[in-house]
């Protein structure tokens, strides 16, 4: 008799795997699902990708290789991925910019994730994922993009988790315009993500590196962008990084007049309360009715007078697909939460969905 402890028999892994899909074909499902059992990365299925591997940058922030699904489409230096990822029952959105070039050779991307506290999607994917996880992705967005055709020198001011966007920017352009300075503030070495490619890059005068130890000489003050870079005026500048010293660089260009020369990303915080039932805002009917956690969102808003699509009713026929554009939303099936932050697009099925929170639904 084989030992608890030892791993399962052949048979015994096929035994398991033919029951997990008996289990999952007797339940009733979407017709994306059936693509899902077969291979969650096809194109006929939800763009999702898979966590190929994990690698430590600091203490605190890690990079995470994933591939991503056939209908991928590609994404430009500095752009960013919405990242979906099931945390206890509940799939969280996050955003966050890919750090790898748009023509890596294994066709994977990358993603950095810094754990900030009490954040529950950075820590889970900075300590707890594993490889071999998917997650859902949407396709790549933003306009904080750098192609090098400006035919000025670049000059890209960040902070933190900020250095992300550009990275991305100075791995995909071996041929960065002469002079292209880097000024990069984190509280002390060790807390410097990519610090040996950074310096590598500045001793081969890809980049001129300025490194800032915030815990030793305190926060960049924009003031003295002038006499860390004496051609400031010649420039065209990119920055991200913490929202106090984004509007203080944002305030001390356009006093200079160089708003115009400026490229900024805002890192968006995303908290979302969820709970049983709540306020369900239909967004294009301007109207506003309580829904409980247990009677489906088109039931609430036909009640209200809200014109709702439908079809099967049963989750089925997908003719009642909406966007939740903000909020938490229950699956009654499953009984798993989606989140949305503001500005998100994320569908879902009215008929088999209640609130499970305050939200926002396109109708």
């Amino acid at each position: 008799m084989p030992s608890l402890l030892s791993p399962a028999s052949p048979v015994g892994r096929l035994r398991s795997g033919v029951s997990a899909l008996a289990e999952r074909v007797a339940t009733p499902l979407l017709p994306s699902d059936y693509v899902d059992l077969v291979s969650p990365l096809a194109s006929g299925s939800d763009l999702r990708g898979r966590i190929v591997s994990i690698l430590p940058e600091t203490d605190d922030a890690a990079t995470l290789v994933i591939r991503p699904g056939r209908s991928w489409a590609g994404h430009r230096p500095g752009q960013y991925v919405r990242v979906g990822v099931d945390i206890d029952g509940v799939r969280h959105w996050r955003a966050y910019s890919l750090t790898s070039p748009p023509d890596r050779p294994d066709g994977n991307i990358s993603i950095t994730v810094k754990a900030i506290e009490q954040g529950l999607v950075s820590n889970y994917l900075v300590h707890r994922v594993e490889a071999g996880t998917v997650i859902q992705l949407d396709q790549a967005t933003g306009e904080f993009t750098f192609d090098g055709s400006t035919g000025r020198s670049a000059l890209f001011i960040t902070a933190g988790s900020g250095i992300t966007p550009v990275i991305g920017m100075l791995r995909s352009h071996t041929e960065m315009p002469d002079g292209s300075v880097l000024i990069h503030s984190a509280p002390g070495d060790r807390e410097v993500i990519f610090r040996h490619e950074l310096r590598r890059l500045s001793s081969t005068g890809r980049i001129e590196l300025t490194e800032l130890h915030t815990d030793r000489v305190g926060m960049l003050d924009p003031v003295n962008l002038e006499a860390m870079v004496p051609d400031l005026a010649e420039r065209e500048i990119w920055t991200c990084g913490p929202t106090g010293m984004l509007d203080s660089i944002e305030s001390h260009l356009e006093s200079l007049g160089l708003a115009g020369r400026l490229h900024t990303e805002r890192f968006r915080p995303a908290v979302i309360a969820t709970g049983e039932g709540g306020t369900i805002n239909f967004t294009e009917t301007d109207l506003s009715v309580e829904g409980d956690g247990g009677t489906p969102i088109l039931e609430v808003g036909e009640q209200a007078g809200v014109l709702m699509p439908s079809g099967c009713r049963m989750g089925i026929c997908f003719g009642c697909v909406s966007r939740l554009r903000e909020g938490a939303v229950r699956d009654l099936r499953t009984g798993e939460v989606t989140t949305a932050s503001a500005g998100d697009d994320i569908r879902i099925q009215t008929c088999v969905s209640a609130a499970a929170g305050t939200c926002e639904i396109e109708l």
